[in-house]
């Protein structure tokens, strides 16, 4: 009897062991994301308005920095149905705000399914859940209410201690995606009663002659106010993410999670969010992973894109990678070994939120950039919230009166199909050079690029591309695009309607039910 007791001691002490042992060696998952910050206003990028970061700047001294990361779509929803499917738009179905193909695997069902993580969000829950299922394998999840309008590092921190108490209590590995609100407009704007609600005021307020104008913008007073109000927003970000970070140290995890910070894309404001330039889609990107990742790191040698970061976090998790992924691992380079063909990245832009289609092609390297915009024809003109500010207005209003501000202007709001730009020299994407005798060995190589790019990844606009010089065919081909998008449209509104009516019926019926009761 004696001995059939220390036999079930010794095997329930191996089990507990063995959970214990799974855990410890098995990574947690920290996914901090900003929302519309720039790659250049973080303080560790070089940007030279005061104590802006001071918190992403600590976890980026504790890993690695990447300073030529690109997300793939300058924009909220597709930019993250990247990020959580490993696939360019097209092949997971998320051009546009919805949400992607069922067949498609996503990285929280990956983790979930093959290692049982606990499974989290904070913020931008809709916008961040690329899957449209009756339940998506989120565990534990808060939206804009519950967090002070997305606006209050006291309630994220909050939230995240309680969801790091429940995955020790249930001893699990966690994923947990924190998306910060911030610095997505409203941008903040301070008043007597701004807290309500949750809402808490920044760290530290800036004012306009305390900011720094980008160089793709123009330094004007009411573009200066508008900045003031960005970098004020850009401070309460990083005030969130040092309280994620202050919540995951008091928890005793901090040794064994794989933390990443970055933003989904540029920031709002003309020639930036919602376009494929420089500034669009080059996202400020950090790892920290301790006894991995050597602290101090900077790479700006690799170009890496976040369509490759779904298999590089199931490859350091040890899971299996699924073959349909566009992406592939950089876990090499995250271990300070050496990668080949990281010197290119290939870019996207589908459509609005509104569904207004300005399809956008980019192939970007170090040096270059060549950019394929086949709705840039017959007058046809742009418009993105990204020109919704006060920037814009104030650029309109001085193009009445100068020449080179109504170029600009009217470059943003009807450019040409084709752009390339000598980034060695125009990093701000000023100086537009294709067609130049000067430029064309190097556009004809990226041309190439662009071709090889396409059809690896059987794009939808590969027939365009191959007819960028018949405008007459880009206009008919592309009216037809935008037909297409709003048949789509109007059958997702269809089905949405539909499920709304269907649960309204089951809620009468339950309500019928407890009645009778």
């Amino acid at each position: 009897m004696k001995s059939i007791i220390n036999f079930s001691f010794y095997l329930l002490v191996s089990i507990f062991s063995s959970a214990l042992f799974a855990q410890s060696t098995t990574p947690n998952i920290l996914l901090i994301t900003a929302d519309d910050m720039d790659f250049n206003s973080i303080g560790a990028n070089g940007s030279k308005v005061e104590d802006i970061t001071p918190n992403i700047d600590k976890l980026a001294s504790q890993g690695i920095r990447f300073t030529n990361a690109h997300v793939t779509v300058a924009v909220c929803m597709p930019s993250r149905g990247v990020i959580g499917t490993g696939c360019y738009p097209n092949n997971s179905g998320m051009t546009g705000f919805f949400p992607s193909k069922p067949e498609v695997p996503t990285l929280a069902e990956e983790l979930k399914k093959q290692k049982n993580y606990k499974t989290g969000i904070l913020g931008k829950v809709k916008h961040s859940t690329p899957k449209k299922v009756d339940k998506y394998v989120w565990e534990y999840a808060f939206d804009s209410k519950d967090l002070g309008s997305g606006r209050s590092p006291k309630l994220y921190k909050s939230h995240f201690k309680k969801f790091l108490e429940q995955a020790k209590s249930e001893n699990r590995p966690f994923f947990m995606m924190a998306n910060s609100h911030d610095p997505h407009r409203p941008f903040f704007v301070d008043s007597p009663n701004y807290e309500r609600n949750g809402r808490q005021r920044p760290s530290r307020i800036y004012k306009p002659e305390e900011v720094e104008v980008p160089g793709f913008l123009t330094d004007m007073p009411e573009v200066r106010q508008e900045l003031a109000n960005y970098f004020s927003s850009v401070k309460r970000c990083d005030d969130t993410v040092g309280a994620l970070l202050e919540a995951l140290s008091e928890a005793g995890l901090a040794e064994n999670t794989i933390i990443i910070f970055l933003s989904d894309n540029g920031m709002a404001f003309p020639f930036a969010k919602s376009n494929v330039y420089l500034q669009s889609t080059r996202t400020p990107f950090m790892v920290k992973w301790p006894n991995h990742i050597s602290a101090g790191q900077v790479n700006e040698k690799d170009m890496v894109s976040m369509v490759d970061l779904m298999p590089t976090l199931l490859e350091a998790t040890g899971l299996e990678v699924p073959a349909t992924l566009d992406g592939r691992s950089f876990l090499p380079i995250l271990k300070g070994k050496k990668q080949k063909e990281r010197d290119m990245i290939y870019t996207h832009y589908n459509e609005t939120s509104g569904s207004k289609a300005f399809p956008m092609r980019a192939v970007q390297t170090h040096d270059f950039l060549y950019i394929f915009s086949p709705w840039a024809v017959g007058g046809r003109q742009y418009k993105t919230s990204s020109i919704n500010g006060k920037t814009f207005t104030a650029m309109k209003t001085e193009a009445e009166t100068n020449p080179e501000m109504k170029e600009r202007v009217d470059f943003c709001l009807f450019r040409t199909v084709t752009e390339f730009y000598d980034l060695r020299t125009d990093p701000n994407g000023l100086n537009n050079v294709a067609g130049s005798s000067k430029y064309a060995k190097k556009q004809a190589e990226f041309e190439k690029a662009m071709l090889e790019y396409m059809e690896k990844t059987d794009d939808p606009m590969l027939d365009l591309y191959n007819h960028k010089a018949d405008e007459q065919y880009l206009i008919s081909a592309t009216e037809k695009h935008q037909e297409y998008v709003n048949e789509l449209n109007r059958i997702r509104r269809a089905e949405k309607r539909k499920a709304r009516a269907e649960a309204g019926e089951t809620g009468k019926k339950k309500n019928k039910k407890k009645q009778a009761h």
